[in-house]
């Protein structure tokens, strides 16, 4: 009688006999590894091991095999999520530690040496950027390398989206608009958790969105730039209709027919808006109300002077002034919901 595939025992040398396996069982780890490292070059090894199976007659085996790997792996990279699920195991909670900043990391691997990482802050400062953009922009170290860097740093999971992908099922539950505009795509749902890869953590407007829409819990799980644009750009092109926003979804079921009809594009009058609707009123509304400031204040300046030469330097910065005043009561008045 033939001997039925154990892809456990027979692809990764598992001898372990109960089932089902914990993450450090399937990765092959011991038991609590804290090493971000460590637990990725395990992973790394097993996925490149198992994708030798991918297209032969074991190609759903594989499949489903490299999935479980890469759950493990963003599972235990993750801080919160690997706090959680070590106690879920009997692990006792201890205090944790301080964690290493990107650059003590960067150093401590010599990715780049303190002359470069001088360079790195100069650059950063001077444009706006943080330390780890200004690092990949300057090509210091590899986008793989700064993402991983970057990911431990803030005690979150590095994914290469080659290794897993987008999940087609549930892009197609995300607004277009909101994966281009903040640079995300959703790449599974694990343990009832929503796992968004981003080039950086999801804003809390952005996860409350997805929540709401999604009905679990948002986690980010970091990735280079250039794979989140290239999947963008295949699962959330440009000419990709638009949702309705989930608050409206919900709104509509509750709305009798008669109530529903109306000019098109025309918002019920006292529904909620969006996150991102809220955000583009604010900051619009900031905009108009800086400029207003800086227009009245100059114009009264010059009225008040009359026939008098005044300062156009000091004109312009009393007018600046008067505006960021302005836009300030501005957006903190429709800040309010």
């Amino acid at each position: 009688m033939e001997k039925q595939l154990d892809v456990y025992r027979d692809w990764l040398g598992i001898t372990e006999t109960v089932r089902p396996l914990n993450h450090y069982q399937l990765l092959r780890l011991e038991m609590f590894e804290d090493t971000a490292d460590k637990i990725r070059a395990h992973y790394r090894k097993m996925n490149e091991h198992v994708r030798k199976y991918a297209t032969g007659e074991f190609s759903e085996q594989s499949q489903s095999l490299l999935n479980q790997l890469a759950k493990a792996m963003l599972c235990l990279t993750d801080t919160q999520r690997k706090r959680e699920y070590d106690a879920s195991l009997g692990r006792k909670v201890e205090v944790e530690g301080r964690r290493r900043t990107f650059e003590e990391i960067l150093l401590a691997n010599k990715v780049v040496d303190q002359a470069q990482l001088e360079k790195a802050r100069s650059f950063a400062d001077a444009v706006g950027l943080d330390i780890h953009q200004a690092v990949m922009q300057q090509k210091l170290a590899t986008p793989e390398v700064v993402m991983m860097t970057y990911a431990e740093s803030i005690g979150l999971p590095y994914l290469d989206l080659s290794d897993l992908g987008v999940d087609a099922q549930l892009a197609q539950m995300i607004p277009p608009n909101l994966a281009r505009q903040h640079s995300c795509v959703p790449v599974m749902a694990d343990g009832q958790q929503l796992l968004m890869a981003s080039p950086s953590p999801l804003i809390p407007d952005v996860e409350e969105e997805l929540r709401l829409r999604m009905e679990m819990p948002v986690r980010t799980v970091l990735c280079t730039p250039a794979q989140i644009n290239e999947a963008i750009a295949q699962f959330f092109p440009r000419d990709a209709p638009e949702m309705v926003p989930v608050k409206k979804a919900k709104k509509a079921k509750k709305a009798e027919p008669a109530k529903a009809a109306g000019p098109a594009g025309q918002k019920p009058a006292g529904e909620p808006l969006s996150a991102e609707e809220f955000a583009k009123r604010r900051l619009l509304g900031t905009i108009m109300g800086f400029n207003i400031g800086v227009v009245l204040a100059v114009g009264a300046q010059y009225l008040a002077a009359g026939v008098a030469p005044v300062s156009a330097v000091r004109v312009i910065a009393v007018g600046v002034a008067v505006g960021l005043v302005v836009g300030g009561i501005t957006f903190g008045v429709l800040s309010k919901r």
